[in-house]
């Protein structure tokens, strides 16, 4: 067989100019026109808003990058641009909440850790603070959310490791594979369970045992949050040990190492980073999670790191009670406290301040945990490079 000519070479490799890419640029004229229209659409009815400019500015641009495309490009590179246009908007569209959510906790919320002086939320409680002083902290619900939170992984990551190591690693034939299927199921029923009825399980069966109806401890939301936390590491830690590749495993067991040396220096030293992710995505679920603690925990103004005896105070319920508290009501400019004797400046706004103010601390601790997480991820896991 010939080889083709020079010719034919030179004719398959040249695009048609009708398929030439356009500049990045050329969606910004586009967007800017959409815009641009959009305003003018809607300014006659007197409905011209952000939101509402952005919207039908969005589908213009749609409209008119497609057609602008169709022309310059061709019909393949035409529809390439308005599918990637419509990734980007429902990117940009799931973004919203978050990034509005974000600023209005950090509007709301930094003025209050920042006054009287940086920190100084942070450390203080609600000792003594009645009405609308603007004084108090939220010093003994970060210690008390910090322990809760602690206890409930110390109970539920075993549990769920374990579980999803077994589910992995040993349920694949006979009578195991059938218990695996069983369990497989009730992790499922599990994660859909409401967080109130974590809750009720954790306050029953403490009142059973110990029988009386009026405990309330910190272990109590510890359990209630492993309840909640344990099908999270289960399915997501599943999900991680089968992405390590069985050759791996076959490699070790034909070197002689047994099966569970095997699963604990290949198959979990393999899978560290997403087996920390796992765990941190279960914290993340149940840290902020009111309704179990308000049954299992209740509320203290005062500081309390006893796990087994008495009350503690939670950032989750510190901001259900201050905002149930609702506006501070002051018959006067000032008030006194009855235990320091020192007149407090009265606000209208401080509970919803406090309780802005310890949403922003919670967002802060989860994105700590998150950190954290990532350098575990980073420093452990497998370097695959050269």
């Amino acid at each position: 067989m010939s080889a083709p000519s020079p010719a034919v070479i030179k004719s398959h490799s040249s695009s048609p100019t009708s398929e030439r890419r356009l500049p990045w640029w050329h969606l910004l004229i586009t967007a800017v026109i959409g815009l641009v229209l959009a305003a003018l659409i809607l300014a006659p009815f007197g409905a011209l808003s952000v939101a509402g400019v952005v919207v039908i500015g969005y589908l213009l641009h749609l409209v008119a990058a497609y057609v602008y495309a169709r022309i310059r490009e061709g019909r393949r590179w035409a529809a390439d641009r308005l599918v990637s246009l419509l990734v980007i908007g429902a990117f940009a569209l799931a973004m919203i909440p978050l990034i509005s959510l974000l600023i209005e906790v950090i509007s709301r919320g930094a003025k209050k850790i920042l006054t009287p002086f940086p920190g100084a939320f942070w450390t203080t409680d609600m000792a003594g603070v009645i009405g609308g002083a603007d004084a108090g902290g939220i010093g003994h619900a970060i210690i008390g959310t910090l322990l809760i939170t602690f206890w409930a992984s110390v109970i539920s990551v075993p549990i769920g490791l374990f579980t999803s190591i077994f589910l992995v690693e040993y349920a694949r034939s006979g009578w195991m594979a059938v218990l695996g299927r069983g369990i497989t199921f009730l992790v499922d029923v599990m994660t859909g369970i409401p967080s109130i009825v974590a809750g009720l399980f954790s306050l029953a069966m403490f009142v059973t045992v110990l029988s009386d109806p009026g405990i309330r401890i910190g272990l109590m939301g510890s359990v209630a949050l492993s309840v909640l936390m344990i099908p999270t590491v289960v399915r997501s830690s599943e999900e991680m040990l089968r992405l390590v590749p069985m050759e791996l495993r076959e490699a070790a067991y034909a070197l002689g190492v047994p099966k569970w040396l095997t699963i604990v220096r290949v198959v979990l030293r393999t899978a560290i980073a997403g087996l920390t992710t796992s765990v941190t995505l279960a914290i993340a679920r149940v840290i902020g999670e009111t309704a179990p603690l308000l049954l299992t925990v209740g509320a203290l103004p005062l500081l309390n790191t006893n796990m087994v005896s008495g009350r503690m105070e939670t950032l989750p319920t510190f901001i259900n009670g201050q905002y149930r508290a609702g506006n501070a009501v002051c018959n006067s400019d000032t008030i006194t406290n009855p235990i320091t004797q020192v007149k407090d400046a009265c606000s209208v706004t401080v509970n919803y301040d406090r309780a802005w103010a310890a949403a922003l601390t919670l967002i802060l601790i989860v994105m700590i945990l998150n950190i954290i997480a990532r350098l575990v991820s980073h420093y452990f896991a497998p370097k695959t490079g050269r």
